[in-house]
């Protein structure tokens, strides 16, 4: 199935499995069938099974929205433990995505149903709610326990088969550009590893990528990442830069945040240092996984000046993450969206698309790691590989049968929904927004026109003013504290929501 009628599916009301292989573009369909219900009206909420998939999506953990945290079964009183804010949520919500689905337990995706079914008051699946469920099985997996059997996808969940979404399987490539890879890719798909995939794959066995420059390593473990890293800025010379993160919302909500987020806390760069964009930039500058080289620092702002592989040179400025639940803003933090990229996890390199990669297998420990880390680049030659076991060619045996039934089922809902193609045809095409040119530097200049401190750290004493002026018990406004400060309205009220919260800000 392609883009376009899964998009419709969904769009005309549909519970969906929206799945595929890597790089058949099932974030970029989820992100766009997101927009486009909220234009409409619907309350999405959006979740995903791991912090880390739920900031791409600006969303929240399924576990967190339904209010089962990590529980393994439901107390006979659990609805009335639930707070009437979450059970409001719940009530409210037209739309429920789950993201990285192939990471959710199948007795999980029960408890959810429960309790929407209870909160709501209906006997449908997941309480009337659509369900668009996103994900690969052959992407990590759950991670079992002594109790868990491994046939624990959701697609054995008792809910499935009351819910029988249309299955939507994305068959084009969008990332893969080699036959040779989209051939090993799809060998381990099939389970059906050969002597000739394996011959290709060892002909890129430290292979030299120096018309590439320097490249990500991608790891298994956190404990190799953190200390090359370490290691490799330690090794250039030069004055430190540090970017420290600023955060918005209470320290429960913001610690979640954090931990589910690749922004680091306080990053530090150096002239020469190897970064990774984090994030999409909203001008489609980079992409989560661009990779550069930090060439120096802007004069004004001190941010820094990367030179993509790609050959553009960009200052790249803070962004924000968000935790949401539902429509409510929880936490939100802003920072560089950079990270050291000498190195990365496998885990954390989820949907992104890396220019080239050094892939270290040799310590896979989980069925879908090597699948995982080889198809994050685009063809053979970007790919120089440290190592290999044999866990990293391996993938889950119930994802196999899983992936055949799929592929059946999305080829018969092909057929039946091809009829609303044409309403794909008759939507107006909306065009894409342009960037305007003008650097940041100039866009920064003209504000501090009228902001002379934008974009400026706070500093302790500032925040000591602004807290004491909002506690004063006087009437003052946003605008007053603006002039005040000479910092933008957004910068004002962000800095107020981390201090006193989103409601207490609203009432001022």
């Amino acid at each position: 199935m392609d883009q376009v009628l899964a998009l419709e599916i969904m769009g005309a009301g549909e519970s969906v499995l929206l799945t595929g292989p890597a790089g058949s573009g099932k974030t970029y369909v989820l992100n766009k069938f997101i927009r486009r219900a909220k234009q409409e009206g619907k309350r999405v909420a959006v979740t995903a099974t791991t912090g880390l998939a739920a900031t791409h999506l600006n969303g929240t953990t399924i576990h967190a929205w339904s209010g089962i945290g990590i529980a393994d079964k439901l107390p006979g009183d659990f609805a009335e433990r639930l707070s009437k804010g979450r059970r409001d949520i719940i009530i409210s919500t037209d739309i429920l995505i789950i993201d990285e689905v192939s990471m959710l337990h199948d007795f999980r995706l029960d408890m959810v149903d429960q309790v929407a079914r209870k909160v709501r008051g209906s006997d449908a699946p997941f309480g009337g709610i659509q369900i668009i469920l996103c994900g690969d099985f052959f992407q990590l997996p759950p991670i079992n326990r002594d109790r868990d059997s491994e046939s624990s996808f959701v697609v054995n969940s008792s809910v499935w088969h009351d819910l029988q979404p249309v299955v939507c399987y994305l068959g084009e490539q969008h990332r893969q550009d080699d036959d040779d890879l989209l051939d090993i890719l799809s060998a381990i798909r099939d389970g059906d590893v050969r002597r000739n995939h394996a011959e290709k794959l060892l002909t890129r066995q430290n292979a030299d990528l120096g018309e590439i420059g320097e490249v990500t390593e991608l790891h298994t473990t956190n404990v190799d990442v953190d200390s090359i890293n370490n290691q490799r800025l330690a090794e250039i010379a030069g004055e430190e830069h540090v970017y420290h993160m600023q955060t918005t919302g209470k320290a429960s909500y913001v610690e979640n945040l954090m931990r589910s987020c690749l922004g680091v806390e306080d990053l530090v760069l150096k002239k020469g240092a190897l970064v990774m964009c984090i994030k999409n930039s909203p001008e489609r500058k980079y992409a989560n996984g661009s990779l550069g080289t930090v060439t120096g620092f802007e004069a004004l702002t001190d941010y820094p000046e990367v030179t993509l592989k790609n050959g553009r040179v960009l200052v790249i400025k803070p962004e924000t993450w968000e935790l949401r639940d539902g429509d409510k803003k929880r936490a939100g933090l802003t920072q560089i969206p950079l990270r050291l990229a000498w190195a990365i996890t496998v885990h954390k390199s989820q949907g992104m698309t890396l220019d080239g990669a050094r892939v270290d297998l040799r310590r896979a420990f989980v069925e879908g790691m090597g699948y995982v880390a080889l198809s994050r680049v685009r063809n053979l030659e970007t790919l120089s590989l440290v190592g290999i076991n044999n866990m990293a060619l391996r993938v889950s045996p119930v994802a196999l049968e899983i992936d055949s039934t799929l592929r059946k089922a999305s080829a018969r809902e092909a057929k039946r929904f091809e009829h609303l193609r044409e309403l794909a045809a008759k939507r107006p095409k909306v065009e894409a927004k342009t960037y305007t040119p003008g650097s940041w530097s100039e866009k920064l200049a003209k504000m501090r026109q009228k902001y002379p401190n934008a974009y400026t750290p706070w500093t302790e004493d500032d925040d000591k003013r602004l807290v004491d002026a909002f506690s004063s018990g006087k009437k003052i406004s946003v605008k007053e504290l603006t002039q005040s400060f000479g910092r933008h309205p957004g910068s004002i009220r962000a800095r107020l929501e981390k201090h006193f919260g989103e409601d207490a800000v609203a009432l001022k």
